[in-house]
């Protein structure tokens, strides 16, 4: 054998490894998956344009009227274009199962339980803060419904008792979104999915069962464990979305919700990997909101649910030292 080979051949060797690691740096980005899950507020109730003088309170709250505030343009002024169009995200992507039909697309308005595109949810800025942040393309799957309880309805395998059909159909959906990318989103084809975050909004249900209560704490770690282990994930990043419905002054057994979300977060456990995101400050008045008699769905005020969003990207960011 030529000696002048031996020589080179770690060189050649070295080269190659430059030349296949460019090469992959060069292919597409993989996507970070989120899963946004809960009951009716995870589904979306702000409403984006309804204006009826009867139904919708001549549309004070609404996005369009929040939107027209002079003192709050530019906190809004990604979501339209210049011509006055609802800005659709090419790098931000949103899947939701809701009763009537999947719903997928770039992220925009619209992704909430009803059909049409009148009302939005957490998701809306939460993907635009994500957006933003991450060079790579984002996929928001939610999985929501309303009505639906931890206790039973979400309870979690390693909480004892019969699991909840709403966690096993929670965790199917998710992967019958995973399985699906290709075809419902092509442009995200071929690209590695990494999930990359949860996020969790609910308790409305469980504040009015004193076992329920009791127990909310508990079953909450059990169900950040269990989507943990589902997903192989054991420090996956949580945020948990406080139940601030009605502002900072709520009933003994909202707050005894509100003081268990907050304490699963602060567990040393979860250190560095679950947040609590406050929203109580975002309660808006009735008299200044489209639903005027839906208190469990912060009247529907659309600026509530746009800062909702906001907290949840935020509090992902930082677990993500983003």
């Amino acid at each position: 054998m030529n000696p002048n080979i031996l020589i080179r051949l770690p060189w050649l060797l070295i080269l190659s490894a430059l030349t296949f690691s460019s090469a992959n740096a060069d292919g597409p980005l993989p996507v970070r998956v989120f899963i946004l899950a809960g009951q009716s507020n995870m589904e979306g109730q702000g409403v984006v344009d309804f204006d009826h003088p009867q139904h919708y309170n001549g549309g004070k709250g609404t996005l369009l009227k929040v939107m027209s505030d002079p003192k709050k343009a530019q906190q809004f002024s990604h979501v339209k274009d210049e011509a006055g169009n609802w800005i659709v995200r090419d790098d931000v992507f949103v899947r939701f199962k809701t009763r009537h039909e999947t719903k997928k697309g770039g992220l925009s308005i619209g992704f909430a339980g009803y059909p049409g595109k009148h009302h939005i949810g957490p998701e809306f800025q939460f993907g635009h803060v994500t957006g933003e942040a991450f060079k790579e393309p984002v996929l928001l799957i939610k999985t929501a419904w309303g009505g639906k309880s931890l206790f039973k309805d979400f309870r979690p395998p390693s909480a004892g008792g019969e699991t909840g059909p709403y966690y096993k159909q929670m965790i199917e959906e998710v992967h019958e979104a995973l399985g699906n990318v290709d075809s419902e989103f092509p442009s995200l084809a071929g690209r590695k999915l990494n999930i990359a975050g949860f996020v969790w909004m609910q308790g409305w249900n469980d504040m009015f069962d004193d076992k329920a209560r009791s127990e909310y704490e508990q079953n909450l770690v059990h169900l950040i464990h269990d989507v943990r282990s589902e997903f192989k994930q054991p420090k996956l990043p949580v945020v948990i979305g406080e139940l601030g419905n009605g502002g900072p002054k709520a009933s003994d057994s909202m707050l005894a919700i509100r003081n268990a979300q907050r304490a699963v977060a602060a567990r040393d456990e979860f250190k560095g990997t679950v947040a609590f995101a406050p929203t109580a400050d975002f309660a808006r008045p009735a008299n200044q909101s489209p639903n005027v008699g839906h208190g469990h769905h912060w009247f529907g005020n659309a600026e509530s649910y746009f800062l909702i969003g906001d907290a949840l990207g935020k509090e992902m960011l930082k677990l993500l030292k983003h």
